[in-house]
């Protein structure tokens, strides 16, 4: 059985549909086992939902917004 740490090294694979037959019985069969783990999955699945909806608009001038804000961080660092 997978340990968690290989379980969330394996979860973007598993929730992209890259894993081999073996390795996707080898993760269900952890998910049936561990609630850590499948809420892990429940997030991530969240997660991916949100990122989707995003719009994919291009925000004007963010490398300006970003030296700004950097700027100002930096006034505010003592």
């Amino acid at each position: 059985m997978l340990t968690c740490k290989e379980q969330v090294a394996r979860s973007s694979d598993y929730l992209d549909g890259q894993l081999s037959f073996r390795e996707r019985l080898m993760v269900r069969h952890h998910l049936m086992f561990c609630p850590n783990c499948r809420r892990f999955i429940r997030q991530m699945r969240v997660m991916q939902a949100t990122l989707r909806a995003m719009p994919e608009e291009v925000v004007p001038d963010a490398d300006t917004l970003a030296e700004r804000l950097a700027a100002e961080r930096r006034k505010d660092i003592p």
